[in-house]
């Protein structure tokens, strides 16, 4: 197993290279349906999205072949209300030899079967949302049951031995003091951990956001614990760099430079391509977009995953490649 991953990593080393030089877009995020199983606090999204237009599998295979990410993001809303997921899975994983596909999910229908079908059709890395390391995770996502459903199924899932599942957890003011207790949790189940940056851009609900100044010296505290805490062996994917730049965001109320539409996008399930999840203009090409939003573009009100992963230099693509490529090497 050490060996294969040795060599993705250098297939995703020399990818990586042509696709930096060549000035594409290095993750690609697939919101296949914006309909969601939970109403979260911090989310614009929540409920069924009726009469969705939606694509199918052999349309990801022309844009994932137009595109060529490094990285592809199969996300929503959702993504495993979708009926077709793995197929769309397998079209976007081999329809350019995509090297790192990740599902990000709440977790709520994934189960033992469904895990192991999404591997097979190509899914490298499962990244599942979670808030609190208790029951407050449900309230936050308003579904009753899902931290239960978590807790049975993550541990179960990773005794399988693959070291693919990541927990996801937007730092946000409500879930401040449990930063340092969810790597407790991951440990115990097993699994690794990451952890974004919460914006006001999604809901205009700026209760959310850590402005004062003792939760800003708690979070630099907690973030050099984290790195700490890496350095013993923990399963803390983020690299140091994210880590520091997130309590940076949260100092400074925003991150300049957003390369949205140049070094990531999305893909919405109607096919059309927007920047990113909070700037919804949609474009019928790349080109367009970078002409007409990312030529111009000043945002700097956000610090989510997609942007911190994709806006890092060559240099820093190159010596660490994916979240799971680390973990697994280093774990």
């Amino acid at each position: 197993m050490l060996m294969n991953t040795i060599l993705q990593t250098i297939k995703l080393i020399r990818k990586g290279a042509v696709a930096y030089f060549a000035n594409r877009a290095m993750v690609v995020s697939y919101e296949v349906t914006l309909s969601c199983n939970c109403n979260c606090r911090h989310c614009d999204l929540g409920g069924v999205v009726k009469d969705e237009g939606q694509i199918g599998p052999a349309e990801y295979i022309d844009l994932t072949r137009s595109l060529k990410p490094l990285v592809a993001q199969i996300s929503g809303g959702e993504p495993l209300l979708r009926k077709d997921i793995a197929e769309i899975v397998r079209a976007i994983k081999h329809s350019a030899g995509v090297p790192h596909v990740i599902v990000v999910t709440n977790g709520l229908l994934l189960n033992e079967s469904r895990y192991l079908q999404l591997r097979e059709a190509g899914v490298d890395q499962f990244s599942v949302s979670l808030d609190f390391p208790d029951e407050r995770h449900d309230e936050f996502r308003r579904r009753p049951g899902l931290y239960r459903r978590l807790e049975q199924t993550l541990p179960r899932l990773a005794s399988f031995g693959f070291r693919d599942i990541v927990l996801n957890t937007a730092v946000t003011r409500a879930n401040l003091r449990e930063v340092l207790p969810l790597v407790t949790k991951a440990a115990e189940w097993d699994v690794a951990i990451s952890y974004s940056a919460y914006t006001a851009l999604r809901t205009n609900e700026r209760g959310y956001c850590i402005e004062d100044a003792e939760d800003l010296q708690f979070l630099r505290e907690a973030i050099n614990k984290l790195i700490v805490l890496k350095e013993q062996g923990a399963r803390i994917v983020n690299s140091d760099h994210v880590l520091k730049n997130t309590a940076r965001f949260f100092e400074q109320g925003r991150m300049p430079n957003c390369k949205a539409g140049t070094r990531f996008l999305i893909v919405m399930p109607d096919g059309n391509l927007v920047p990113c999840s909070l700037h919804r203009n949609k474009y019928s090409s790349r080109n367009e977009m970078m002409r007409e939003f990312s030529r111009d573009n000043r945002c700097g009100e956000c610090y989510v995953a997609i942007r911190s992963y994709s806006e890092r230099s060559l240099f820093g693509h190159l010596s660490s490649g994916p979240m799971y490529i680390q973990q697994k090497v280093h774990s």
